[in-house]
């Protein structure tokens, strides 16, 4: 008989499959793994970090509308008016930080929300 490309099988591919290893598949049942040291944790990734620290400069924002609010109904003394738009600053900057950081957020969960759709964990 002829040799055939076509006649014989695929020896390395059926001998050696591609087995994808996931490190749950070596969980003991009912083995609930910390938050911080498990691999498949947001609190591992940079951008939930980043996301965290966009939130936390919200309070900038915050402290700056405060003072504008507080420049508009009381003035500032002898310097001209600028109440208005350090209020308008602030609550952009606000906005700006807090979308940001909600933004980071989410896309950083994005592997722990797959990972308890894969294996149903709550953990």
């Amino acid at each position: 008989m002829a040799y055939s490309h076509d006649s014989v099988a695929d020896v390395r591919n059926e001998s050696f499959p591609n087995y994808e290893a996931r490190i749950e598949d070596a969980y003991i049942e009912g083995y609930d793994p910390v938050s911080l040291g498990a691999p498949h944790s947001s609190l591992q990734t940079r951008t939930l970090w980043f996301g965290m620290g966009f939130i936390l400069s919200a309070l900038f924002g915050i402290g700056l509308a405060v003072w504008g609010l507080g420049a508009r109904i009381w003035g500032t003394g002898t310097q001209e008016n600028l109440g208005d738009r350090l209020l308008f600053l602030g609550l952009a900057e606000v906005a700006i930080t807090l979308i940001l950081g909600f933004v980071c957020i989410a896309i950083a969960r994005r592997g722990y929300k797959e990972y308890r759709e894969r294996t149903g964990r709550i953990n």
